[in-house]
C-alpha cells in the first residue's frame, strides 16, 4: 500500500524504535497507535468502550488507507510518552532581555517536542536605541534571531526533526531594511523562514508612490521616513535573488479572525482575545502570542473519480467530518509542553484541515492545472470542505460544548455553535504527502520523473504513474522518452508528445506565476486561516515578475505569499534530472510503484511587469549543484522546496 520510499521516511522518521535504534512497529502498527491514543480522548465526552473501539477503526482505516494524514508530530508522538501532537506554536518576543531569553527557552522545549515556532520580533527596540537600565544601546531585533537560530540548530526535535521558525518583522519597524537583507547571506539563519508584515496602509503608499513612516516601538516617535515603494522594491530584490523574505498581509489576518469582532456602521474594531503579529514557519497559521494548533490533511486524489471526471463529493464529506473529529481529539489527547500554551490552545481550539494532492486531483479528472476550470473546481472543493468542516464543528459544539473563547467571538455574535475558533488551513504537507505518496498541498508536479538512488548505487529513474498510465494507453511510451523526460523533469520540450498531454502534465516552472497566485486566491477564499504556496518562478524570471507576483496576491486577497525563482539558492533543493550517470545503469521505475512528485514548498493594474513565458530559458535545468542529504547521502536530485525549508524526498530530512 505504501511506496518505497514512503517506506523509507516512515522507517527513518515515525517508526517507534528501541535503544539500540532498531524499529520496533511497522507501518500498520504506527497508525493503530496513532488512532487508538487519538480515539480513546472520546472517553472524556461520556463515550462507551465499544464506542471508542469503532471510532478507533474508522480513525485507523482513514489513514491507512491515504485519505487522511495528521501533522507529523501526532503521527510521531501519539501514544507515547512526549504526547505533543500540534505542529504549529507562535511565541510571544517582549522587549526584555529576561523576556527575550524565556521565549528562547519555551521554542526549544518545542521543539525537542517535534513543533516549529513561529515569532514577530516587531516589538524589540531598534538596534542602536538606548538601553536606560545600562545607559547601552540595544542590539536590535536581527542579533536576537541569531540567537534563536544557535539554540535550534543545537535541538534535534525528537530525533526526527530539525527546528523550523518563522521571523516576522513589523514593515514599519526601523531595522526593516536590516531585516529584509538578513538572509541574503544563505549561509545565515537557516533555520529561519522570514517574512514582512505589510499593512493595509503601507500597501496603499506603495501604489500612490507616497512616503511611509519608520516607527520606533519603543518609544512610538517616527525614527524617519521612506518612500513606500523603495521599501516594496528592496522586498522584492532579495526575494528575487534569494526566495526571502515573504510577505504576510498582517491587518487582513487580523479582520478576518473570528476571535476580533468587527461591528457597527463605523467599522469599530471590538478585540477580542488577541492580536495576530505571527504565523508558523511556513506561514498558513496565523496564531495569537501563545497558541497552538494541530493540522491535518485531505488527500484530494483518493476522492477524484477518473470515470466522471468529479469528486466522490459524498465520501470527501465523510472523511471530513471524521477529521474534524480527529483534530479536535488531538487538542483533548495533546500533551502541551507549556502551561501557558496549553491554556490558550484549549480556549480557542484551532484546529487546521487542508488538503494534499491538488495537482493529482486534477490530472485524474482531465483538468489542467493552468485553466479557469481548475481555478473554478479548486473554488468549489474548498468550499464544499469549509462548509463541511464548520457544520461538523457546529454538531461537536452542541455535543461538547462551544470553545471557551467563543463570546469573544464573531461566531458568537452570529449566534453560530463552533467547538473550534478556526478549523480549515493549508499545510504544504512536506513528509505527510511523501507518505500518502501523492502531490503537496496545492502545488503542481514539480517534474514528471525524479532519481531514487538504491541500495547497489543504482539511480533509478521514478515515473509519475499518471505520466505512464496515459503514455501506455495513448502509444507515445517509450524508454527514450522515459530518459530524455529524466534529463529535462518535463515535458516543455518533448513534441513528440500530444499537446493536450502536454498541457495536463505542465510542471510548476512551465506554469505561468500568474496561475501560481490564483490557485492560491481560489482556495484561500473558502479557507479560514491562510494557504501555504510557494510561487516558483524559472531561473529566467525577473523582479518585475516578483513584484506583479507580490502585488497580485494583495490585490486577490491572500494572506501572504512567499515566491523562489529556481537555482536563486547555492543549494538548490530540488533539482530533476540525472549527472554522471552510464546509460545503461537508469532504469524506468515500475508502473507498479507510486512515487511522489513533491513541489518546491503559495488584479492590481497599478503595475507592470508580468511578461510572456511562451519561450522557457535553455539553462532551466541547469547549474545543479552536488549537495548530497546529510542523513542518506541521496543526492540533490531527492531534495524539495517549501517555503525556506528542504526536504529530503528518500528520507524525510528536512532543514530550514
Amino acid at each position: 500500500m505504501f511506496s518505497p520510499n514512503a517506506l523509507k521516511v516512515l522507517e527513518r522518521r515515525y517508526l517507534m524504535r528501541d535503544q539500540a535504534g532498531n524499529c520496533t512497529e511497522t507501518p500498520e502498527q504506527l497508525f493503530r497507535r496513532v488512532a487508538r491514543a487519538v480515539a480513546s480522548a472520546e472517553s472524556s465526552f461520556g463515550a462507551s468502550p465499544d464506542e471508542i473501539a469503532e471510532l478507533e477503526e474508522h480513525f485507523y482505516e482513514s489513514m491507512i488507507e491515504r485519505r487522511f494524514l495528521p501533522n507529523s508530530p501526532t503521527l510521531m508522538n501519539a501514544g507515547r510518552g512526549k504526547g505533543q501532537l500540534s505542529a504549529c506554536f507562535v511565541l510571544p518576543v517582549p522587549d526584555s532581555l529576561e523576556g527575550i531569553f524565556e521565549t528562547c527557552k519555551n521554542a526549544a522545549l518545542i521543539h525537542q517536542t517535534g513543533g516549529g515556532t513561529g515569532f514577530s520580533f516587531s516589538r524589540l527596540r531598534p538596534a542602536r536605541d538606548r538601553v536606560a537600565s545600562t545607559v547601552g544601546v540595544a542590539s536590535g531585533p536581527i542579533s536576537f534571531m541569531t540567537v534563536y537560530d544557535a539554540a535550534t540548530e543545537a535541538i534535534r526535535q525528537g530525533g526526527t526533526r530539525r527546528g523550523a521558525n518563522m521571523g516576522i518583522l513589523h514593515v514599519s519597524h526601523p531595522d526593516i531594511y536590516e531585516f529584509i537583507s538578513c538572509k541574503r547571506d544563505t549561509n545565515k539563519l537557516n533555520n529561519f523562514n522570514i517574512s514582512v508584515a505589510l499593512t493595509d496602509e503601507f500597501m496603499a503608499a506603495v501604489k500612490e508612490d507616497r512616503q511611509f513612516d519608520l516607527v520606533n516601538p519603543r518609544s512610538g516617535d517616527v525614527a524617519r521616513t521612506v518612500p513606500a515603494r523603495d521599501l516594496f522594491d528592496c522586498i522584492v530584490e532579495n526575494a528575487h535573488a534569494t526566495g526571502e523574505p515573504g510577505i504576510v498581509f498582517i491587518d487582513r489576518i487580523n479582520a478576518s479572525d473570528p476571535l476580533i469582532e468587527t461591528c457597527g456602521e463605523d467599522g469599530q474594531i471590538v478585540p477580542g482575545s488577541e492580536d495576530i503579529e505571527a504565523t508558523n514557519p511556513c506561514g498558513e497559521q496565523p496564531l495569537g502570542p501563545g497558541d497552538a494548533c494541530n493540522l491535518g490533511s485531505i488527500n484530494l486524489c483518493e476522492f477524484a473519480d477518473e470515470e466522471s471526471g468529479d469528486i466522490n463529493w459524498s465520501a470527501l464529506g465523510a472523511t471530513v467530518e471524521l477529521a474534524v473529529r480527529f483534530l479536535d481529539n488531538i487538542i483533548e489527547a495533546n500533551n502541551y509542553p507549556l502551561p501557558f500554551i496549553a491554556q490558550a490552545a484549549l480556549n480557542n481550539r484551532r484546529i487546521g484541515l487542508g488538503v494534499m494532492g491538488w495537482a493529482e486531483a486534477l490530472i485524474k479528472m482531465g483538468i489542467a492545472y493552468a485553466s479557469e476550470a481548475a481555478i473554478a473546481r479548486a473554488r468549489q472543493v474548498m468550499s464544499f470542505i469549509t462548509e463541511k468542516s464548520h457544520a461538523a464543528s457546529g454538531q461537536l459544539a452542541l455535543s461538547r460544548g462551544v470553545f471557551p473563547n467563543w463570546n469573544l467571538s464573531s461566531w458568537a455574535a452570529r449566534g453560530i455553535p463552533m467547538r473550534n475558533a478556526t478549523v480549515t488551513t493549508i499545510a504544504p504537507t512536506g513528509t505527510i504527502s511523501i507518505i500518502a505518496g501523492t502531490s503537496s498541498g496545492i502545488e503542481p508536479l514539480y517534474a514528471l520523473s525524479f532519481v531514487r538512488r538504491v541500495l547497489d548505487g543504482d539511480e533509478l529513474i521514478e515515473v509519475n504513474p499518471l505520466f505512464e498510465k496515459v503514455a501506455r494507453s495513448r502509444g507515445f511510451y517509450n524508454d527514450e522518452l522515459m530518459q530524455t523526460l529524466a534529463q529535462q523533469g518535463t515535458l516543455a520540450d518533448s513534441i513528440n508528445v500530444p499537446a493536450d498531454v502536454r498541457q495536463l502534465f505542465a510542471c510548476s516552472h512551465d506554469i505561468p506565476f500568474i496561475w501560481h497566485v490564483r490557485t492560491q486566491a481560489a482556495f484561500q477564499e473558502a479557507t479560514d486561516c491562510a494557504v501555504s504556496k510557494t510561487i516558483n518562478l524559472p531561473q529566467d524570471a525577473t523582479c518585475a515578475d516578483v513584484r506583479e507576483a507580490y502585488l497580485q496576491a494583495y490585490e486577490l486577497g491572500l494572506k501572504g505569499i512567499t515566491v523562489y525563482r529556481d537555482t536563486s539558492r547555492q543549494s538548490q533543493v530540488l533539482n530533476t534530472g540525472i549527472t554522471n550517470v552510464a546509460a545503461p545503469e537508469r532504469r524506468v521505475a515500475s508502473a507498479g510503484k507510486r512515487p511522489h512528485q513533491v513541489a518546491a514548498a503559495g488584479e492590481d493594474k497599478f503595475s507592470q511587469g508580468a511578461r510572456s513565458r511562451g519561450e522557457r530559458s535553455a539553462t532551466r535545468f541547469s547549474g545543479r549543484n552536488s549537495f548530497s542529504c546529510p542523513e542518506c547521502g541521496v543526492g540533490s536530485a531527492s531534495f524539495v522546496h517549501f517555503e525556506a525549508c528542504r526536504i529530503c524526498h528518500s528520507c524525510g530530512y528536512t532543514k530550514c
